[in-house]
C-alpha cells in the first residue's frame, strides 16, 4: 500500500490487554514489533467514530474522553453538524488549530468520513460529489488526517449495474489522482446495495491510483455468497488502513473469523468503532467494546 496513517508515537500505539499476548508493553511503538516472530506482530489498532457516540463531543471532549476510554485513534464524522465543528468551510487557521490539538494529545485523528457517493444518475450531483470529495481530502491533509471515507453507493431500478461500476470507478480515478497528489487514502467503504465486497472487487479492477482502496464495514452481508473469507479475500489486497467495526457483541457479524484473518495477513491500521446503540455512559459502553476488540486480537494471536 502506498498511503501510510500517521505514525504513532509510544504513547499512541495501543494494544491494550493485547499485550501480553503480543509480548510487548501496551505503549510501545510499531517498530518494535520488528523483531517479534511473524505470528506475534499484532499491528492493528483499535480507534472511535464518532457516529453516532461523538455527535456532540467537541474536540477537547473527544479527545478526553477517548483518554479516559484507552482509545487513542478517532475519525471525523462530516456534514451533519457534528459538535467537532471539522467541515468543508473550516478556515486556514481554525484548520491549524484542530491539527494542533490533537498533535499536541495522545489521540490520533485517523480519518474523515465524508458521505459523498458516487453512484448518482445525475451528471450534476456527480460532479458535485466528486469536488466535494477533493475538498474533503484537503480537509484531511490540513488537520492531520491521513484518509476520506467515500461511499460507492447504490445501483437504480433503471441503470445497468455495469454503468454504476464503471461510473464508481472513473470517479475514484478522478479522486484518487487528487489523493495521491496530498498524500492521502481514498475509503471506499463497503456500504449502500453497490457496497457488497464482490461489486467493489469490480469496481476496483476499473480504479488505477493506488490511493484508493476499500473499506471493510463488519456487515452481515459480508458473509453471504461463498461465505465471509472467500469474500473477503477478494479485497484483501485492497484494504484501506481503516475498517469499520460495529458492536462486538453482536453475533450476526464473524469478528473473531475478521480479526482472525486481518492479523494472519499483517493488516496494519485501524479498527474504528461505529456504533449508535442508546447506552447511558458512553465512555463505559466504549471501554467495554475496546475489552471486547482486545480479546478477540489476543485470540488471533495465540492461532
Amino acid at each position: 500500500m502506498s498511503v501510510h496513517p500517521k505514525k504513532l508515537s509510544r504513547r499512541s500505539f495501543v494494544v491494550g490487554g493485547v499485550k501480553t499476548a503480543a509480548g510487548v508493553a501496551a505503549t510501545g511503538a510499531l517498530g518494535s514489533f520488528a523483531a517479534e516472530p511473524a505470528a506475534k506482530k499484532a499491528k492493528m489498532r483499535f480507534g472511535f467514530t464518532t457516529y453516532t457516540w461523538g455527535r456532540d463531543w467537541d474536540i477537547p471532549a473527544l479527545i478526553a474522553n477517548c483518554k479516559k476510554a484507552e482509545v487513542f485513534g478517532t475519525e471525523l464524522r462530516t456534514s451533519s453538524n457534528y459538535a467537532h465543528g471539522v467541515e468543508l468551510e473550516l478556515s486556514a487557521e481554525k484548520r491549524q488549530e484542530a491539527k494542533k490539538q490533537f498533535q499536541d494529545s495522545p489521540v490520533t485523528l485517523v480519518s474523515i468520513a465524508s458521505g459523498e457517493r458516487f453512484d448518482w444518475p445525475d451528471e450534476a450531483k456527480l460532479k458535485a460529489a466528486i469536488e466535494a470529495a477533493k475538498g474533503y481530502l484537503k480537509l484531511s491533509r490540513d488537520v492531520g488526517s491521513s484518509g476520506v471515507r467515500v461511499f460507492p453507493n447504490q445501483f437504480y431500478p433503471n441503470v445497468p449495474r455495469e454503468k454504476t461500476i464503471a461510473q464508481i470507478a472513473k470517479a475514484l480515478n478522478e479522486v484518487g489522482a487528487v489523493a495521491g497528489d496530498l498524500g492521502q487514502e481514498v475509503r471506499l467503504e463497503a456500504h449502500g446495495s453497490a457496497g457488497e465486497l464482490t461489486t467493489l472487487r469490480a469496481v476496483m479492477d476499473g480504479v488505477t491510483p493506488k490511493s484508493v482502496r476499500v473499506m471493510l464495514n463488519s456487515d452481515a452481508r459480508d458473509a453471504g455468497g461463498k461465505g465471509f473469507e472467500y469474500n473477503f479475500n477478494l479485497v484483501k489486497d485492497l484494504l484501506a488502513h481503516v475498517v469499520h467495526t460495529h458492536d462486538f457483541k453482536d453475533a450476526k457479524f464473524p469478528n473473531q473469523i475478521q480479526i482472525d484473518l486481518l492479523v494472519k495477513m499483517g493488516w496494519e491500521g485501524w479498527m474504528l468503532l461505529e456504533a449508535s446503540a442508546k447506552v447511558e455512559d458512553r465512555v463505559a459502553a466504549l471501554i467495554e467494546q475496546r475489552q471486547l476488540w482486545e480479546k478477540m486480537v489476543a485470540n488471533a494471536l495465540e492461532k
